[in-house]
């Protein structure tokens, strides 16, 4: 239900100028997600959505493109980012990928389903193929950023 409620959120905030969480929880309500404020406040923040202006001037919920936490750690350590169908490999140098994945697993993602790491390496499933096209992409934005 929650993953099925953050999916439906990231839909309404890219197809309407969701301006606050009464708005947001109002589509939701119609659309079958009765929630409190409450949980409405937790979504958000594990969406990691923030207020931005929209070219009209109004303020209406996105994505942060924030940088990931703890990036000096995925850049000094991750040395490459593949994926195939909905499984991101994450190539870290040796003994680093636990340390690695850890971090990964605070940021709460609902597209993220689990993460698996070894020595040197992490795989990331994630829920739809374009999905983990998005991830590894970010992921190699990140770590080129430094």
């Amino acid at each position: 239900m929650k993953y099925a409620r953050q999916m439906e959120i990231m839909e309404l905030i890219r197809t309407n100028a969701v301006s606050n969480q009464d708005a947001l929880q109002a589509l939701l309500t119609e659309r079958g997600y009765p929630v409190t404020q409450a949980t409405i406040s937790r979504d958000i923040r594990e969406l990691n959505l923030i207020k931005k202006a929209d070219s009209s001037g109004n303020y209406r919920y996105v994505v942060s493109d924030a940088p990931l936490p703890h990036s000096d750690l995925f850049a000094g350590n991750i040395v490459g980012v593949d994926y195939a169908g909905n499984t991101v490999a994450i190539k870290c140098r040796s003994g680093t990928a636990q340390a690695v994945c850890t971090v990964l697993d605070e940021i709460v993602r609902p597209d993220v389903v689990g993460t698996l790491a070894g020595d040197d390496t992490i795989f990331v499933l994630i829920r739809t193929a374009a999905q983990a096209k998005r991830y590894a992409a970010e992921m190699l934005s990140e770590i080129q950023g430094r």
